[in-house]
């Protein structure tokens, strides 16, 4: 079933949604007024602002009720000069923006928690649910980051979407955020305060930096334990209202704000924008000075992977139309995956675009909905990069695979290439079909997709010393009527693989066959970190892969292909990567 949005309508509206008012503690200009903030606001150019006090909505009560005051007097036409002229401008400044109200929670281990509702919503029903999350009821006007609340993370992020709200995780990779680095939390307790299906989005610090290391490139789906792609923004969290002269870091009113491609300045479309899986209709504010962000240069930055491809043109011949609904299919199969037409896989190209692209659009639908089965979900539209029209087909990952082309070629997506599935692959997915569908921090990880042979020999490893998580690895080698007859693991899912030929169409599983034929006969000649050794490095624009080994008691075992994506504890020092 295909997906279209119209976009004639759609405009980038600027918005704030962590803002803090002198109803926190920890404000740090208490003699700013609530006008004093909506007028900065509209100095900013802000569509959306979020009232965000710390367990409190008792600033945006206080907001409702002066205006609330400055009406009644008004109708008792006891209003003062001065009362007539405030009001006036806090009506100009509500037709202006959208104020959203809201609170940030602090939940156990001391993480924050964006909650923000629809200005239908009373502040009564918001004090209810802050009660419900077990702010003491003596404390709910306090505003302070460290009232003791008991909740823990997952129950505020089901409980604030249960009540109508949206979830974001606030300064995620920063100072009491879900994702912080240093904070000793286990592994699958991280994948599943970022991953949870009631969180809606992550605020992060670095939403403008563009390396691979960035918080945003580091949960847009092609991690191994990160699966779902994350709808990331940045606010400013002000505590004041312009930037601390002294204190950089201390911001005002949209300091540090996020553009969003809406069709109206609403909370519900707000909403659906989290709610969605449209990627490309959120990025930082620049001010105008600043070069325009351009979302296509940024992810052909990153190259293909297993989540995205490229293709230069589109011809219905010579074989393109098939590979682009090979990857269609694939992207069904694996993990969801979005196609850039128009585009090419090397960024040093220029983008040369679609010129016919309602027609390449019509296309890409009639033969996706002809040629793949079962029917799937997906969405066709165009984006525009440098006046350049490309066409972007995005596919979910599907429910009822496996999906198959052409009634009997099943892909799949194996880090930035898509093949035909093999046998052990298919069944793979035929056992993910029958699964009732749900989201959880086992299928986030791909647990339940390994089998018993997948945890077989995999040694007394701990977790700094855990095999890599992308890539593959050689797991046995036999000979069968004189051919070498391979068993592989996929490193990304568990899944194992065997029966693997030279002549296996992966190309990765090819090289993999090809360095294991050729490793070193003595150990020493391997460069050794402990019991875990590197093989080789390669590296193309600043992308390297590695071929990998550990050791134990039970003897060596070789990883091969390994992206940077999949190097985690002691393999990061070994090979030369900082430490994150």
């Amino acid at each position: 079933m295909v997906k279209k949005r119209p976009r004639a309508t759609m405009q980038w509206r600027t918005i704030d949604l962590h803002l803090h008012t002198p109803a926190s503690s920890d404000y740090q200009q208490m003699e700013i007024t609530f006008l004093d903030i909506l007028q900065r606001a509209e100095g900013r150019g802000l569509d959306i602002i979020a009232i965000t006090d710390h367990n409190t909505v008792a600033g945006y009560r206080k907001l409702e009720e002066e205006i609330q005051q400055l009406e009644l007097l008004e109708r008792l036409n006891r209003l003062m000069p001065e009362e007539y002229e405030r009001l006036k401008e806090y009506r100009r400044l509500r037709e202006k923006i959208l104020i959203l109200p809201g609170f940030e929670f602090t939940a156990t281990f001391g993480f924050h928690i964006l909650a923000i509702f629809s200005p239908e919503k009373s502040s009564r029903e918001i004090e209810h649910l802050l009660l419900d999350l077990r702010i003491p009821p003596d404390q709910l006007d306090a505003g302070s980051p460290t009232v003791g609340a008991t909740t823990d993370v997952l129950t505020a992020y089901r409980m604030i979407h249960q009540t109508g709200g949206i979830v974001i995780a606030a300064h995620a990779n920063s100072s009491n955020g879900v994702a912080m680095r240093g904070f000793p939390l286990g592994g699958q307790t991280k994948i599943a305060y970022t991953q949870d299906e009631h969180l809606h989005a992550l605020e992060v610090t670095d939403l403008d930096n563009k390396s691979r290391n960035s918080t945003a490139a580091f949960f847009n789906g092609s991690k191994p334990e990160y699966p779902r792609r994350m709808h990331c923004i940045q606010g400013s969290d002000a505590h004041r209202l312009t930037i601390d002269p002294q204190k950089k870091k201390h911001l005002g009113v949209g300091d540090r704000p996020t553009e969003v491609l809406l069709p109206e300045t609403s909370f519900e479309a707000l909403k659906e924008l989290f709610e969605s899986k449209d990627f490309t209709r959120t990025r930082p504010h620049r001010v105008t000075e600043e070069p325009a962000y351009d979302l296509i240069r940024s992810l052909q930055e990153e190259g293909p992977n297993i989540i995205q491809d490229f293709y230069e043109t589109f011809e219905t011949r010579g074989g393109k139309l098939n590979s682009i609904l090979a990857d269609v299919c694939a992207f069904a199969n694996t993990n969801g995956g979005t196609l850039y037409i128009g585009v090419s896989r090397d960024p040093r190209k220029p983008i040369v675009g679609v010129i016919d692209s309602e027609g390449v659009m019509q296309i890409i639908e009639r033969e996706i909905g002809k040629r793949i089965d079962p029917p799937l979900q997906f969405t066709v539209d165009t984006i525009e990069s440098g006046n350049k029209k490309i066409v972007r087909v995005f596919v979910p990952r599907g429910d009822e695979p496996p999906y198959a082309l052409d009634e009997n070629k099943i892909f799949v997506r194996f880090e930035g290439e898509t093949g035909l599935a093999v046998r052990d692959e298919i069944v793979n997915l035929v056992r993910r079909g029958l699964q009732p569908l749900q989201f959880s921090v086992q299928t986030a990880t791909g647990l339940p997709e390994q089998n018993d042979t997948a945890l077989e020999s995999q040694g007394p490893l701990g977790e700094e010393e855990a095999p890599p998580r992308t890539g593959v690895e050689i797991v046995s080698m036999s000979e069968r009527g004189g051919q070498r007859i391979y068993t592989m693991r996929d490193l990304r899912n568990g899944n194992v693989v065997h029966n693997v030929t030279s002549k296996s169409a992966r190309r990765l599983w090819q090289y993999a066959i090809e360095r294991y034929s050729k490793l070193p006969s003595d150990p020493t000649q391997i460069h050794w970190l402990g019991n875990l050794g590197l093989l080789t490095k390669r590296g193309m624009r600043g992308q390297f892969r590695y071929d990998l080994v550990s050791r134990s008691a039970d003897g060596y075992r070789w990883f091969f292909g390994v992206t940077e994506d999949g190097i985690h504890g002691k393999w990061r020092k070994l090979v030369g990567q900082e430490d994150e």
